[in-house]
This record gives C-alpha cells, sequence and structure tokens, in this order.
C-alpha cells in the first residue's frame, strides 16, 4: 500500500496535487475536503475518492499519512496546525504563510510532534534547474561568486489569477507568486547570513483603484560564504526569468522559461575568435535543451505513464519527493528554512514597500 493522502482545497491550484497523487504508484489519494460541498464532489467524482466538508471530520474518518494544504494563504497555519496535532505529515502551497512568526510556529509544531512540513516550491524542480543544481552540487562552477536573478512580465496587483482573496495582500496578485522569484536565489546561493544582511528596494510604478504600496522590487544579500544574492523582480513588460550562477570555475544562464542551460566553458578571452567560441556554446547550449525538452514533450504525447509526466512536470516531480520523503522517513526536498526565509524576505518588501513615498502611484477616489 503507498503513502494515503488527502488534499485540502478544490481550488485552482488544488488539481496539481490531486493529479499527482492520483497518478503516482507510491501514493494512494484516498480523500479531498472543501468548505464548498459542490467542489468538494466534484473533485472527489474525477478522482474516485471520498469528499469531506470538515477537516476534523476528515482527520477522524481517515488513516493518512500525508496531507496537502492547498487553499489560499491566510488559512494555512490554522488548517496545517489541526494536520500536524494529528500526526500527519503535511505539505503547504506557497506562500507557507503570512508571517515568519506563523513559520516559526510551524517549524515549532513540526519538531513538537516529529512530524515533516514542507512547503511547494516547484519553480526548482523543472528540467532546467534539475540540471543547473546538479552541475552546482558536482562542483563543475567551482566556490560559488554569485547568484543574479531576474524576473520581468510578472503579474500585476490588481489581476486575481488566484482569486479575489489575494487584493487583502499589499502587493495583490504580484505578492502572491512573490515565492517564485525569491526562492530560486536562496536554494542555488544559500541563506542570508541574518535579517540585517538583506537590502531591500521596492517601487510602485503602476496606477491602482486599490491601495497596493508596491509592484516592483529587487533584493540583494550576502551568504554566510559570501556568495552574493541579487534578485529582481517587476510586474508587466517583456517576460524574462534567468537566473545567472557565477562560480570560481565557470558560469551558468539559467533560462527559466524555455527550461534551457547555457554553460560558460573556459574564459574566452577577448579575442574576437573567443568571442565567436562563446556565441557558438550558448547556441549548442540552447538547441541541445532545446531538443532534450521536444524530445519529452513528444514523449509525453505517446506515454502517459508517470515517470514521464514527473519529468516535465514541476509539481509532480515535488510531490513525488514528497511521498518518497515520508514513505522513507528521509529529508523533505524543501526545508522549512527555505520557507521561513522566503516569506522573511517578503516580510521585509512589505515593509519597504510600506514606506509613505512608495505609495504616490494610487489612484484618486
Amino acid at each position: 500500500m503507498g503513502v494515503r493522502t488527502a488534499v485540502i482545497g478544490a481550488g485552482t491550484v488544488s488539481d496539481a496535487h490531486l493529479s499527482a497523487d492520483a497518478a503516482n504508484p507510491n501514493a494512494d489519494l484516498v480523500a479531498v475536503c472543501d468548505l464548498d460541498e459542490r467542489r468538494a464532489r466534484a473533485a472527489a467524482s474525477e478522482y474516485g475518492i471520498t469528499p469531506y466538508f470538515d477537516l476534523d471530520e476528515l482527520l477522524a474518518g481517515e488513516d493518512l499519512d500525508l496531507v496537502h494544504v492547498c487553499t489560499s494563504v491566510q488559512t494555512h497555519l490554522p488548517l496545517a496546525r489541526s494536520v500536524i496535532e494529528a500526526g500527519v505529515a503535511c505539505v503547504i502551497e506557497k506562500p507557507i504563510a503570512e508571517s515568519v512568526a506563523e513559520v516559526e510556529e510551524l517549524q515549532s509544531l513540526s519538531e513538537r510532534h516529529d512530524v515533516p512540513v514542507t512547503v511547494i516550491h516547484q519553480g526548482l524542480f523543472g528540467p532546467a534547474m534539475r540540471k543547473a543544481r546538479r552541475l552546482i552540487d558536482a562542483g563543475e562552477l567551482g566556490e560559488l561568486q554569485s547568484v543574479q536573478l531576474v524576473k520581468s512580465g510578472l503579474t500585476y496587483p490588481d489581476e486575481a489569477q488566484r482569486g479575489e482573496w489575494v487584493f487583502e495582500l499589499p502587493g495583490g496578485e504580484f505578492e502572491e507568486g512573490l515565492p517564485h522569484h525569491i526562492y530560486p536565489a536562496l536554494a542555488v546561493g544559500g541563506y542570508p547570513e541574518d535579517r540585517d544582511a538583506v537590502d531591500v528596494v521596492t517601487s510602485l510604478r503602476g496606477t491602482y483603484e486599490e491601495a497596493f504600496t508596491y509592484d516592483s522590487a529587487q533584493v540583494q544579500y550576502t551568504t554566510e560564504s559570501g556568495t552574493l544574492c541579487t534578485a529582481s523582480m517587476t510586474a508587466g513588460g517583456q517576460p524574462e526569468q534567468l537566473l545567472q550562477v557565477q562560480g570560481t570555475d565557470g558560469s551558468i544562464t539559467v533560462d527559466m522559461m524555455t527550461q534551457v542551460v547555457l554553460q560558460s566553458r573556459g574564459t574566452y578571452e577577448g579575442s574576437s575568435v573567443g568571442k565567436v567560441k562563446k556565441n557558438v556554446d550558448a547556441c549548442f547550449d540552447r538547441l541541445a535543451g532545446t531538443a532534450r525538452n521536444a524530445k519529452m514533450v513528444a514523449e509525453r504525447q505517446f506515454d502517459e505513464g508517470w515517470e514521464t509526466e514527473k519529468r516535465i512536470n514541476t509539481h509532480a516531480y515535488q510531490l513525488a519527493a514528497v511521498v518518497d520523503a515520508v514513505s522513507t522517513g528521509g529529508p523533505m526536498p524543501v526545508p522549512l528554512e527555505e520557507g521561513w526565509w522566503t516569506i522573511a524576505i517578503m516580510e521585509l518588501i512589505r515593509e519597504e514597500g510600506a514606506e509613505p513615498q512608495k505609495q504616490a502611484s494610487v489612484a484618486d477616489d
């Protein structure tokens, strides 16, 4: 029998969790829970599982090993608290919580009840990021010197893609997506020395009817090992998602949109030949990466098996690792400390955005 799982929430993001556990041969998806009975019944019917409309009834009615919390961030802590106190492992959609204090309570609950808890940071598990982390872990870049993350073309604060509850956040929809633009630098470059080592700049470039306080942010910090990390995030404009990693022995650029890794080989020097070689290497990497990705997409068309799906579906890849960790007692793929730092940096962004001069672009009543 596989790891017995249930999903709390039958809204926008929950299907990624339901479908992953339903397809995973190591998981046994048994239930879904939502206050909205219609949504719970619809999801239960689609996956052939039991619907619940109350969390206490779910925990009392099922012998569970793992529960997914896929609800709005305002409900994450109370729901996760009930799950953890019932002795059940918990995976929480991002952002893990609303504040550092809430994450610290989750850490305390996890330790007190000896229950593993993790957060969904699926952006770390795409083909390109997996390759980049393999190169780094293998030491091919040498000692890391800097990590630079640039993300543009992000959602505006007033775009309710995940529901109007996002308008309760100071940065609206833009803020709801911030974890995806913070945790890659944390996972690759490492954590800041402390909160005082983090510098934040925000701006409010757009004009909105709601009282949003920022729609762009830049974060910079130094890790304990001296790696300089920066992350730049802007709403609107040309979409780009680039992660550049420099080391003493090499460097890579991860194009997170096209899922391609460009690797610098040697110094190339300043000669015309060196410049041509650098361009040729970049072209080769992009073509080879594109070919690998096309092959995975083609295989997915003809092979609907779990292993094929997992290679290309970032949620499925991370959730498979979560199920394996629960089954074996091994470490979760994303540690709670990464979730803590993600929220800590988000808090610093909110604080910087709340400065009076950042709010000049709010539309007149």
